[in-house]
């Protein structure tokens, strides 16, 4: 727009792009003589003549698209009447240059030249292409005072404008005063209603528009389609493809795409895909509507394979749609590469910019684990939306970065724009996992405060968040309050419960939930048996892992595997466990292996423990965990070569051991505690604290558990670390800071060691304190010298 106005400058200031005034020669009455003397009707005539040419060229230059040369032609008329003003005015409306259409409208009105209903709709289209609502507000008003605003063509402008401006309300105020309606002005209310999120005032728009006489065309068809689609209405859908088919109107091929986009959003692709079959191929709109159906549906290969059809087999060239609609496939199957191609392409092709492109870009960015090139995108687009920064953060998020997304969530705040129930629903993940419960609380009331409370969405974050941040009662109570429960729900609070060692009660849940007809999905499962896993609840886990096929048709996915090899692990059968990762249906991932190292270290068994680490190093060189688990088995076993090996590795490859930390809040303060921790708050108080804690549960915080192989150098490295990791200053520090009788509540950015595990159970007993810890994967509830987790975690 800013172009726009650089290339006609004159309309703002009647000036020439030289800054010279525009002197526009007039005659107040061309067919006078210049002595004075009576009229020719000869040059009248003429004059007129020539006005009417002026006028038809004028036109011709708009219709024709050559704006520049109807600009000049218009600067130098003689003469000019509103037929000509109105014109020009349609000339920039219908190229999108909304804002020289307003400057000219104000410049008509300063001189003189009085506004008619052709005016007004072409103005009124233009504040709302602008989102100018308060100059749609003015022109209203004058249409008010000049007795228009009852005009047909008038009323229909004010109800798309205040609907593009998101006032449906205003929108629908004016239709039901409107005298006289046609087509346009039921579809125009029609597309309000769907572009203001209200697809059933659509449909019901729709039904009424019939009993009043009028016929839907293609237009109302595509606007209820849209409303369908946004409703998941399917028999909605198919009432109005029959209309469709009864009107002879299938066969447009807008209607076609709607009818395709609708079946794919109502998640009957087969239906789509019938009708796409049976469509003409010859235009990529529809080719894009199946590309997207397929990956909103969880299809990503077959959208992949449709736009390479598209390509090879009808010689169509992706447009910026096709990527936009192509990328979440990309991230679904993730393909990183794939994605990087798709941006590539977008590069060369000159999509760019492109906001909504580059948006989706991040996305998929986020999803396949390329943090780093969405991050390089964010900081290069010029234009950045909600959505935009909704996707930055959700980026984070996903790649494990959940400081970094609360301070781009902090930075919004710096910009004009204000968080929605997508930024809440994006941002509620990084408080559960980084944050303690005072943050997440606060979170929750900023939810409320912006009235989304009920969004579905946003309390099933909520849920989630709590249930990480160990408040498991508030969790369950704002489940059991929601008037609405979706598939989510029910799989977030059975997790709830499963992090928290209660799998019992993720089963009952699960019993509930099919009571109340909600068909499982293979989150629900996974949800299932990690609850079942985390609980030791072996044959049940087995049970509803064989149910996943034979009653419900779910493939088992990799997670799925990985919960029931943690099952088999339990068991101490690492021979079983072995065959069932080598009979897995798919390539076994480092999360699996994983899975095996961990049954190994707990059952002692060395040589298992070597063989799933060379699988997991072979897949990830640069694992951490696997290689630290390696060393300690070797240390503990006496086998220092293999040691020394071990860390001559991580040497090698700069891998550094993850510095673990703990963290707990006090009177409204959180506190955070290091391992060995010497320089942190109280740090006397605790160290006396933690002290006399020690010789109670008969562990002396000057010596540790060392075998008969260990060298002295690592006995006193180890004795200096055990018994002051930052679990044990933090419950310490807990025990004296809150009141008598409450949890003490910790969280872990590690998993908990064996020794500090042992002793927190030992201090629940002494203490008859409950101790929460909140480590990596799951919070511990130590009670009466016992933990939730059975020991096995």
């Amino acid at each position: 727009m800013a172009s726009a106005l650089a290339r006609y400058p004159h309309f703002c200031n009647s000036a020439t792009p030289e800054g010279r005034p525009i002197v526009r020669p007039r005659i107040s009455n061309p067919a006078a003589a210049p002595n004075g003397k009576k009229p020719n009707n000869k040059l009248r005539r003429r004059s007129k003549a020539d006005h009417f040419a002026l006028n038809r060229a004028l036109s011709a230059f708009v219709d024709s698209g050559c704006l520049d040369n109807a600009v000049y032609l218009f600067e130098n008329m003689p003469r000019s009447d509103a037929y000509a003003w109105n014109v020009l005015i349609r000339g920039f409306v219908n190229k999108g240059l909304f804002r020289e259409a307003v400057e000219l409208y104000r410049r008509m009105a300063r001189e003189g030249i009085r506004a008619d209903n052709y005016t007004f709709p072409f103005v009124v289209k233009a504040c709302g292409g602008m989102l100018a609502l308060m100059e749609g507000e003015k022109v209203h008003a004058k249409l008010f005072k000049a007795g228009l605003d009852l005009d047909l063509y008038v009323g229909n402008s004010l109800i798309s404008m205040y609907a593009e401006n998101g006032r449906v309300d205003l929108a629908e105020k004016v239709f039901g005063e409107m005298c006289e309606r046609d087509v346009v002005s039921w579809n125009a209310m029609i597309s309000g209603f769907l572009s203001g999120g209200d697809g059933w005032s659509s449909l019901a728009l729709l039904r009424e528009m019939q009993v009043y006489g009028m016929r839907p065309d293609r237009y109302s068809l595509i606007s209820a389609l849209g409303a369908t689609s946004l409703e998941c209405y399917l028999r909605s859908g198919r009432e109005i493809h029959c209309w469709a088919i009864r009107s002879g109107l299938e066969s447009d091929f807008m209607v076609e795409t709607s009818l395709v986009d609708m079946y794919c959003k109502c998640g009957t692709v087969y239906y789509a895909e019938r009708l796409f079959n049976s469509a003409s191929k010859e235009n990529i709109v529809t080719w894009n509507a199946m590309i997207d159906g397929y990956a909103s549906n969880a299809l990503p290969s077959k959208s992949l394979a449709c736009m390479k059809s598209m390509q090879d087999n009808y010689n169509l060239n992706p447009d910026s749609i096709t990527m936009i609609n192509l990328l979440p496939a990309c991230a679904q199957l993730g393909f990183l590469r794939v994605g990087k191609s798709v941006h590539g392409h977008s590069i060369r092709k000159g999509f760019f910019p492109n906001m909504v492109l580059e948006t989706a870009l991040i996305n998929m960015y986020g999803i396949s684990g390329g943090l780093k090139e969405a991050k390089f995108l964010f900081g290069k687009m010029a234009e950045k939306s909600l959505i935009s920064w909704n996707a930055i953060i959700a980026a984070h998020v996903q790649n494990g970065q959940n400081e970094e997304a609360l301070g781009l969530f902090q930075k919004l705040w710096c910009e004009p724009l204000e968080p929605d129930a997508i930024t809440i629903a994006s941002i509620l993940p990084a408080f559960a996992e980084v944050a303690l419960l005072r943050e997440g609380r606060q979170i929750h009331g900023y939810a409320s405060k912006l009235g989304l409370g009920s969004n579905i969405y946003i309390s099933n974050s909520i849920i989630y968040m709590y249930a990480k941040c160990a408040d498991l009662s508030t969790a369950q109570q704002i489940f059991y309050k929601m008037s609405i429960k979706d598939v989510v729900s029910w799989n977030v609070i059975i997790m709830a419960h499963g992090i928290h060692g209660c799998g019992g009660k993720s089963i009952a849940l699960f019993k509930e939930m099919q009571k109340y007809g909600v068909e499982p999905n293979a989150s629900t499962f996974f949800s299932l048996l990690m609850s079942c896993s985390i609980s030791g609840l072996v044959d049940e886990g087995w049970g509803y892992f064989n149910q996943m096929r034979g009653s419900y048709n779910i493939d088992p996915g990799i997670e799925h595997y990985g919960c029931v090899l943690d099952l088999i692990g339990r068991t101490g059968n690492l021979d079983c466990a072995k065959e069932f990762v080598t009979q897995m249906p798919m390539v076994p991932s480092a999360r699996i292996w994983g899975s095996l190292l961990t049954a190994s270290r707990k059952h002692g068994n060395i040589e298992m423990a070597e063989y799933a680490a060379k699988h997991i190093l072979s897949l990830e060189h640069d694992n951490t965990g696997c290689c630290i688990l390696l060393s300690n088995m070797y240390a503990e076993a006496g086998r220092w070569e293999d040691f020394e090996g071990i860390k001559s590795l991580m040497r090698k490859e700069g891998l550094t051991k993850t510095v673990g930390y703990s963290m707990m809040e006090s009177r409204g303060k959180i506190y955070s505690f290091t391992n060995n921790d010497k320089c942190c708050q109280h740090a006397s108080m605790i160290y006396g604290v933690l002290d006399i804690i020690s010789k109670g549960i008969g562990v002396n915080i000057h010596s540790t558990r060392v075998t008969r192989f260990r060298l002295l150098d690592l006995a006193k490295e180890r004795a200096k670390s055990a018994a002051a990791h930052a679990v044990r200053l933090a419950i310490s520090f807990g025990l004296v800071s809150t009141a008598i009788g409450k949890p003490v509540l910790i969280r872990q950015n590690t998993r908990i060691c064996e020794d500090c595990h042992s002793a927190a159970k030992k201090i629940s007993d002494l203490s008859c304190r409950e101790i929460i810890v909140g480590d990596a994967k799951v919070i511990h509830h130590f009670r009466d010298g016992r933990c939730s987790c059975n020991d096995y975690w």
